[in-house]
């Protein structure tokens, strides 16, 4: 119940947040351009709060904290008085008219630019970028990598952190690129190493892309394979394994740590399994039949256990901290990677290259606000960047009823000197009306898609 408080909480303020930032950018460019504002709200439905400026500008908060919106003088909307006319937005310049469209979107990438900066300025937590473990037949194991590899840069670019390369990796898979790391191995040489992304397949580039798709995973102390929380109403709990039972054997393999039970389990979804386990000091065996789920595309199994997490040694923990001028570049080249990377996968789905189900909507948005919420501000200010991003991105895509397409009729308009005409307005909108709701409708999909497994 915590959770599902937390989530729609989290949902609600980042979402209110983001469009309230996305809309004042409009507000604020207009005011600027010397184009009359008469609303702006923060929120929609009845106002439970609003005051009126000297220049008649209405400020108001509405009693849904969904987003918000602004509204100016426009003759398509109203009468305007003859002394007004000079302040109309339809009566603007194209370019004044561009900059007011476009400031929506650019205010979502400033805030994303902000909240990386002040993230980088506060102190990025993470560990050594030290390989754990490499996947057997895995890119990364064909590519020569191995247990141990302490991996020091990756095409030039310092790795402080194991974290660093995910956004980086991801770009280059998408763009099948090799890339190359200078390592130091496990014996003490220092060697240089390249990575085929071309060879991740494209199903496999999405979240989960540097363990999943690549085979690297980052080192991370030993989790004995003690359970730490039984769901109800899932196989462990009505096969009767309990808090604090140790899991010795799946099946007759021994068990030596946390991923040896997540990996059998994994790969028996609907067999029955039968679990060695020690209670108390007495040992006893369990049969269980793990639930089928999907990860991606493919069938996992799961039984509905958890582990408590250890310890990490501080000599394994990073803590990174950049002065202004670093953090406001890191911050705008994380945002400029972040706006890229989404209008790739975009443009890798539309070919059919990338699977759709990379696409999430309102659910997971919350699932992942709430989240990133509990766990403390830099990761929900994270969260805030990342959505802020997409929403930049989103609404400069040309679909009609977005910024994007308006901007598109703009564009059209310099090249013919003349507005598109209201027919074709009314028709785009249309259209623009439904991708969007086709678009949600699969994003939702999704949604349960995961929320279900």
């Amino acid at each position: 119940m915590l959770e599902f408080i937390y989530s729609i909480a989290g949902f609600v303020v980042a979402l209110g947040i983001l469009v309230a930032v996305h809309e004042f950018g409009h507000f604020w460019v207009a005011r600027k351009l010397g184009i009359k504002v008469l609303k702006f709200s923060v929120g929609f439905g009845k106002a439970i709060w609003s005051r009126t400026s000297s220049d008649g500008t209405v400020y108001a908060v509405g009693a849904l904290p969904l987003g918000g919106y602004v509204k100016m003088l426009d003759e398509n909307e109203g009468d305007v008085a003859e002394e007004d006319l000079p302040r109309a937005f339809n009566r603007q310049p194209l370019w004044k008219r561009s900059l007011v469209v476009l400031a929506g979107p650019m205010f979502n990438f400033f805030f994303a630019i902000a909240a990386y900066s002040l993230v980088f300025a506060g102190g990025v937590e993470g560990l050594t970028p030290v390989v754990g473990k490499v996947v057997e037949n895995s890119v990364a194991e064909a590519d020569g990598f191995r247990s141990g590899d302490v991996l020091l840069s990756v095409d030039g670019r310092k790795l402080n952190t194991w974290q660093e390369q995910r956004l980086y990796l991801f770009s280059k898979a998408l763009a099948r690129k090799t890339v190359h790391y200078d390592v130091i191995t496990s014996d003490g040489q220092h060697i240089s190493r390249a990575l085929n992304l071309a060879n991740v397949p494209m199903s496999d580039i999405d979240a989960n892309l540097v363990a999943g798709g690549i085979g690297l995973i980052g080192w991370y102390p030993s989790v004995p394979p003690v359970i730490d929380q039984v769901i109800n109403g899932k196989p462990a709990q009505m096969s009767g394994l309990q808090q604090g039972d140790l899991i010795t054997s799946i099946d007759g393999e021994e068990v030596i740590s946390w991923n040896d039970v997540v990996r059998l389990i994994s790969a028996s979804p609907g067999k029955p399994l039968q679990l060695a386990v020690s209670r108390q000091g007495y040992s006893q065996t369990v049969s269980v039949t793990p639930d089928m789920a999907m990860d991606g595309n493919k069938e996992i199994g799961r039984i509905g256990i958890s582990v408590k997490p250890v310890d990490v040694p501080e000599d394994r923990i990073v803590d990174i901290r950049y002065g202004p001028v670093e953090s406001l570049y890191r911050g705008t080249e994380t945002t400029w990677m972040m706006s890229v990377l989404t209008l790739r996968m975009l443009a890798k789905m539309v070919t059919l290259e990338v699977s759709s189900k990379n696409i999430s909507g309102p659910i997971t948005i919350a699932q992942y606000a709430g989240k990133s919420a509990q766990v403390g501000f830099t990761s929900f200010l994270l969260f805030l960047a990342i959505v802020s991003v997409s929403l930049g991105v989103l609404n400069l895509l040309p679909i009609p009823i977005l910024d994007g397409g308006h901007l598109l009729y703009y564009s059209i308009e310099a090249v013919t000197r003349r507005p598109v005409s209201e027919k074709v307005m009314i028709w785009g909108q249309q259209l623009g009306i439904l991708l969007l709701f086709l678009l949600m409708s699969l994003a939702v999909y999704n949604d349960l898609g995961r929320l279900l497994n």
